[in-house]
């Protein structure tokens, strides 16, 4: 009986625990804004000068959003406001106005579809 009982609380603690890295997981995977600059390019028609240009902007984009996923509960929503305020202030001096209206759509987009606005 007493085994029993320590095997149910066992297999208990391991789920949770399953369920913990998998809900970590989920969560470094909502932060990665990784995208193909390649197709961005394509979609804003981008000269190579900016493409170059965003993708340094992107990498570091990418960095400070995965700097936030990794960051307290409390202080990640601020990094993820932060990091998108100075992506789209960098963006603004690099694209044109039709090109900087296409990627804040695009950018809104992703961020609402992960739960992150």
């Amino acid at each position: 009986m007493i085994l029993m009982v320590v095997a149910m609380l066992s297999m208990t603690m391991t789920s949770y625990a399953e369920n913990e890295n998998a809900n970590a997981v989920k969560n470094v995977e909502a932060y990665d804004m990784t995208v193909n600059i390649r197709k961005l390019a394509v979609a804003l028609d981008m000269s190579f000068d900016q493409m170059d240009a965003v993708q340094d902007v992107h990498h570091t984009f990418c960095a400070e959003m995965m700097m936030a996923a990794q960051a307290d509960k409390d202080q990640r929503e601020n990094l993820v406001d932060q990091a998108v305020k100075k992506d789209v202030r960098y963006m603004r001096y690099i694209l044109n106005e039709k090109q900087y209206r296409k990627y804040l759509m695009l950018l809104n987009a992703t961020l609402h579809n992960r739960g992150l606005k």
